[in-house]
């Protein structure tokens, strides 16, 4: 199913765009009319989706876990397309492992990635866009339904997206007299490259086959949801959370 929302005018940047979900938002996102910055740390395949969806798209490498490397990120997306009025926090990794045997760097590493780099990101976007006087901001962070549900060997993780979660909420509400909407979308389970093989295994089978509906998300569940938080429909939408699960919780 193709959803056409219109987004002309927008520019965004969206982060862990070099694969999975951030590719797909890279796409959909010019797709239906934005200008696009991707980054991610893994500049060579930013660089060939970027050929990929063409003039509208600009790739810059990027480290959420550094400060230094989110605001050159923007600074680049500026210079490029204009002041960047969405954001999409969407850099992450699984940290997967039972949490008795995770070595603490591991821990700090899933910590730093998916909630201070979120934030940054989120923080990063919000500022600039004050200072440019927009009005209409968009800040989109990708969560989880681990962030709500226990989930064994992903202890570090679902805090981390609880903790995003959270952060988006409370700064939604600093932000809200500015205009800028800061939401949630919290994807249920989709196969992507950080838990490919996982799934691949009869553990992972299993888990799939206590879904209600047996099957995990497609990556286009998410389009409707994201296109419309990041368009001027969404005016009256912040500090919510989009729980988009096919039914994998209940």
């Amino acid at each position: 199913m193709t959803i056409s929302v219109d987004l002309t005018g927008r520019t965004a940047l969206i982060t862990g765009a070099s694969s999975g979900l951030g590719a797909r938002f890279g796409r959909i996102l010019a797709a239906n009319g934005a200008k696009v910055t991707l980054g991610a740390r893994r500049k060579d395949r930013l660089e060939e989706l970027a050929a990929e969806i063409g003039d509208q798209a600009a790739a810059i490498e990027m480290d959420v876990m550094r400060e230094a490397d989110i605001v050159a990120g923007f600074d680049s997306a500026e210079a490029a397309f204009g002041t960047v009025d969405t954001v999409i926090a969407n850099a992450g990794i699984d940290g997967a492992g039972m949490i008795a045997d995770m070595p603490e760097e591991e821990i700090e590493l899933t910590l730093a990635i998916n909630l201070k780099g979120a934030i940054l990101t989120a923080r990063e976007g919000a500022k600039r866009m004050m200072a440019s006087g927009v009005t209409k901001g968009r800040i989109v962070m990708i969560a989880s339904i681990t962030a709500f549900e226990p989930s064994p060997g992903l202890v570090a993780y679902s805090a981390s997206k609880a903790g995003v979660v959270q952060a988006a909420r409370s700064m939604a509400r600093e932000w809200a007299r500015h205009g800028i909407c800061v939401n949630t979308i919290s994807p249920g389970y989709i196969r992507t490259a950080i838990n490919d093989a996982w799934f691949d295994t009869e553990p992972g089978k299993k888990q799939i086959a206590r879904f209600p509906k047996r099957r995990l998300m497609a990556e286009e569940g998410l389009d409707g949801p994201l296109l419309f938080l990041c368009s001027d429909a969404a005016e009256y939408v912040t500090g919510a959370d989009f729980v988009l699960d096919d039914g994998q919780t209940l």
